[in-house]
């Protein structure tokens, strides 16, 4: 019986060490091809222009971009927290906050088997002893993010006319959105159908049915994505004034977000490549030179990867949490100790 718990230990753990070599090789994978994509618009149209243009930024607007985009994910970290308590999971905001910065600043360095978002749900789970639902409110602060980007993008399709896109492009932004938006109505039926699931599929589908169920429940969150997308635009806007670019809002507010569409399938590191080639065709029919598109798209993902490297502080001064049982309305803290629990505390 003990040979037969090691011998299956044993296979766990080579399961495990492969798995994560395939996360790194994938992340490698990702971010050679992100770089290489750079390297070759680089190379292509001569890099000497667009870096010339990058160290023209004023040093004032790019900070203000930073600040801008780090205001944002505060903002992220309450819809979470907003999208947490839906599911049962309490906790202070500074908790989310924290942990929600920590993710930011995990994708950065360690892109292995533990992502950003795996990452902050085990942190918030442990802390509150709710593993599953923990990690199902970190899905559904995805799955919101991505439902406002295609509501986003389809309104400014609809109502920014004024750009000469080509039609399949507004097209396509439109399916998208029609097709987002029928799927949040649709809802309680998937929600309904699911229900019928067993097993551990079943299991983890459950977890995320009270924001299927209710999908109004979800609005302010959605809400507030589509603040966090406007708030991306004017990060844009500002960086393209610093170059001295004569581009309208609006351009941007419709651009930016099919942009942000392409970059979201994970082809590489933070839509690095993917950004950069989806803004030179579609800026270029706006009017805005090959190398100033490529220019406000790096100096974009470099004030968000700057924005992303403030987790690292959360990332030092927050404990790991250890796994605290809830129950009662008190607390384990190890030991045979237990304290009132205060995290349902704002």
């Amino acid at each position: 019986m003990l040979n037969s718990a090691r011998v299956e230990t044993a296979e766990s753990a080579a399961q495990a060490a492969k798995a994560e070599q395939r996360s790194y090789r994938g992340f490698a994978i990702r971010i050679g091809l992100g770089v290489t994509v750079v390297a070759f618009l680089l190379w292509h149209y001569d890099a000497r222009p667009t870096l010339r243009a990058m160290a023209s930024e004023p040093i004032g607007y790019f900070a203000a971009t930073v600040a801008l985009y780090v205001a944002g994910q505060m903002m992220s970290a309450y819809r979470w927290q907003l999208l947490a308590r839906l599911n049962g999971v309490g906790g202070r905001y500074r908790e989310y906050l924290s942990y929600y910065f920590i993710g930011m600043a995990t994708n950065l360095f360690m892109p292995g088997l533990i992502g950003g978002d795996a990452l902050r749900g085990i942190y918030l789970g442990r802390r509150h002893g709710r593993i599953g639902e923990a990690v199902a409110s970190v899905i559904a602060d995805r799955g919101v993010g991505m439902l406002a980007l295609f509501w986003y993008a389809g309104a400014c399709a609809l109502l920014i006319t004024g750009v000469p896109l080509p039609r399949a492009a507004i097209r396509a932004t439109l399916a998208a959105a029609a097709a987002s938006v029928a799927c949040y109505f649709a809802a309680p039926l998937i929600a309904a159908q699911a229900r019928r699931l067993r097993g551990r599929i079943g299991m983890m589908v459950g977890l995320v049915l009270p924001y299927l169920q209710r999908p109004a429940a979800l609005l302010p969150a959605i809400v507030l994505s589509l603040i966090l997308q406007a708030s991306l635009a004017v990060c844009q806007y500002i960086l393209a004034v610093g170059l001295g670019l004569k581009i309208p809002l609006t351009t941007i507010m419709l651009i930016l977000p099919m942009a942000n569409i392409m970059t979201a399938l994970p082809l590489t590191i933070n839509g690095l490549g993917v950004r950069e080639a989806a803004y030179l065709v579609l800026f270029g029919f706006a009017g805005v030179g090959k190398h100033d598109a490529i220019a406000i798209s790096l100096l974009l993902f470099a004030a968000t990867a700057l924005g992303g490297l403030t987790g690292v502080v959360a990332f030092m001064t927050t404990a790991v949490p250890k796994g605290e049982v809830v129950a009662d309305g008190y607390v384990s803290t190890g030991n045979g100790v237990w304290r009132p629990d205060v995290s349902g505390e704002a």
